[in-house]
């Protein structure tokens, strides 16, 4: 095929699939699916009982929530109540050649639930057990020791809560070609030095780790719950909390002492706590759903709560406040040379706050029935380009025919990607309806503030040397520029913002014309705000919030070896069970 053809095809492809950055890698089915552990403390929901009583009830057993169930199961009754599935015996969340697929999924049981951001760009919020470690592209880091300190831990615990986590879900990742060219290429860009392999946030550049074991297989936060006492966890499955329950006659503040949830079947259960003064609920619903939750039972800003007829318990008006996503801007590289599929392994930390990173392969397999178009895809219908009226399932399925005739030649590159650090700048979430299995409304304000735009150029800058770099020659095409590269990337659909023709003139424009999540957004309940330093939610007893919504800023590179790690496994562990002996 001649090189013309290919680059037409090229910008057919990337303009009408859109990024594939983490959404179409996929190959041959696994054989042989993993189907998990069977743990004798969990169950559906629908065999609860009508009421039951525990020391701790913990809403979500996502990243958050399946480490701390498993500490507290040791020394307490705990109910773990999860909104979705298992992960179990779903290749679509195990197998690292089918990354992509769970977050294509739209059916009402898909362990990944879209939404759209007020700013136009499109995420997805977790609905398995597990959480986003079931969906994330599986990279594994610490947070810097500077975030530590400043987080007010205690060095000592987290490092022993770490590895207490890295036994059973971390692994070294295979340097292969691609990754090896983007690791060259960092360090000819001189995002140096060099750190070899380590969990550690080092400046610098290095390899991290993974959540994929040397067979292509995810290990996820409900590995973890293997540490559980299994006499003292019950772990209901497709278990929607509705609402958390106060006392509050004659007492000063607000007592959360039940919950209530609905089961698969549409089924209302209630748990209570049993009596015992450091008896808790524990909030572990994520960035979205645990601000979402406090409002929905009555914690909030009162004039919002009255507006959707919500019973005010507590006037808190900075529930739901501070909501901010890592900006991601990614640009795709079509290679004249086969690669390999790899996630995010290696990472450049910069100084000036922007971390740089890849991910690579083929979207295409042989099988026609396992070709995926990714997160973006016509099967979704989610193009920005196409009016809604127009997704006829007529135009989606000669939309995807076509793409299924392009040769897979025009796929095969990878893309080099920056995050901005933090971010500085914040939005807001409030509720669109009373229904907790919708989603809220959320504004991340990407990059309101002039610095996190700043960062996101000299990303951008870093990430044009790396393609220019002697290590990268043989993964890109000499005939294709940087502009090209540029407005290639742009013309993806890739949110639903507006385009515009210079951005391979401006990289600020490109910035934010081409502005994706990283699915890391945090706040909503943040300490000193919401929650104190201990996750207790301020002005009511017997209630935490144990999760992203409590970050000020994302930790590290990816926050999902700091969520497993803080959210109680040793920290919370020695608070709570020394509260329980005494």
């Amino acid at each position: 095929m001649g090189f013309g053809l290919i680059y037409k095809r090229l910008i057919f492809c990337v303009a009408f699939a859109g990024i594939l950055l983490f959404h179409g890698f996929c190959s041959s089915d696994h054989q042989g699916t993993y189907k998990g552990p069977k743990y004798t403390f969990m169950h559906q929901a629908t065999s609860a009982p009508a009421i039951s009583y525990y020391d701790y009830i913990i809403i979500g057993g996502g990243t958050a929530g399946c480490p701390l169930a498993a500490t507290l199961s040791h020394n307490a009754t705990v109910l773990l109540l999860e909104r979705g599935g298992s992960p179990y015996g779903n290749p679509n969340i195990t197998d690292l050649s089918a990354f992509g697929r769970a977050l294509s999924d739209l059916s009402p049981s898909s362990p990944s639930q879209r939404f759209i951001s007020e700013d136009g760009v499109i995420s997805a919020r977790a609905r398995v057990l597990g959480g986003g470690s079931c969906l994330n592209a599986g990279f594994y880091s610490r947070a810097a020791t500077k975030y530590v300190d400043g987080a007010g831990w205690e060095g000592r615990l987290v490092n022993e809560s770490y590895r207490w986590v890295e036994k059973v879900v971390a692994f070294e990742p295979p340097m292969k070609q691609w990754q090896s060219a983007v690791k060259n290429g960092l360090l000819e860009s001189g995002v140096n030095p060099y750190n070899g392999f380590t969990y550690d946030h080092m400046p610098g550049t290095k390899l991290g780790g993974t959540i994929f074991d040397p067979e292509g297989r995810r290990h996820t936060a409900a590995d973890l719950l293997k540490y559980a006492n299994p006499k003292g966890l019950t772990l209901l499955l497709n278990a929607s909390v509705h609402k958390i329950l106060f006392r509050i006659k004659g007492k000063k503040r607000p007592l959360a002492h039940g919950v209530v949830f609905r089961d698969g079947s549409g089924n209302k259960h209630r748990a209570y706590l049993k009596r015992g003064s450091k008896n808790e609920i524990i909030v572990s619903a994520g960035a979205l759903g645990s601000p979402q939750l406090l409002m929905l039972s009555g914690v909030g800003p009162s004039d919002h709560l009255k507006a959707h007829k919500i019973g005010v318990v507590l006037d808190q008006p900075l529930v739901g406040q501070g909501m901010s996503d890592n900006p991601m801007n990614a640009i795709f590289i079509p290679s004249p040379n086969p690669v390999e599929i790899s996630l995010i392994q290696v990472v450049g930390i910069t100084h000036f706050g922007s971390y740089i990173e890849a991910a690579s392969g083929e979207s295409f397999t042989d099988n026609p029935t396992q070709k995926d178009f990714g997160m973006f895809s016509p099967k979704i219908g989610q193009l920005s380009k196409v009016p809604p009226k127009q997704r006829t399932p007529e135009a989606l399925t000669q939309a995807i025919e076509s793409m299924k005739a392009l040769d897979p030649a025009v796929f095969r590159g990878g893309f080099i990607l920056e995050k901005v650090m933090g971010p500085i700048s914040t939005g807001h979430l409030e509720l669109k309806t009373k229904n907790p299995n919708d989603n809220p409304s959320v504004t991340f304000n990407y990059f309101k503030e002039p610095q996190d735009l700043q960062r996101c150029v000299q990303g951008l800058k870093v990430i044009e040397t790396v393609i220019e770099s002697k290590a990268f020659s043989k993964f890109r095409y000499d005939y294709l520029s940087l502009p090209t590269l540029l407005n290639m990337t742009a013309n993806a659909p890739v949110n639903l913002l507006p385009k515009h023709a210079n951005v391979s003139t401006s990289l600020e424009q490109f910035c934010k014309d081409t502005v994706m999540t990283i699915w890391h957004y945090h706040g909503g309940c943040q300490v000193g705000k919401v929650v104190d330093s201990d996750y207790r939610v301020l002005g009511v007893d017997a209630l935490r919030v144990i999760d992203g919504s409590t970050f000020n800023y994302s930790p590290g590179t990816n926050p999902q070896a700091t969520v497993m790690m803080y959210m109680g496994v040793k920290i919370l562990k020695e608070r709570l069970e020394s509260s329980k002996s005494n």
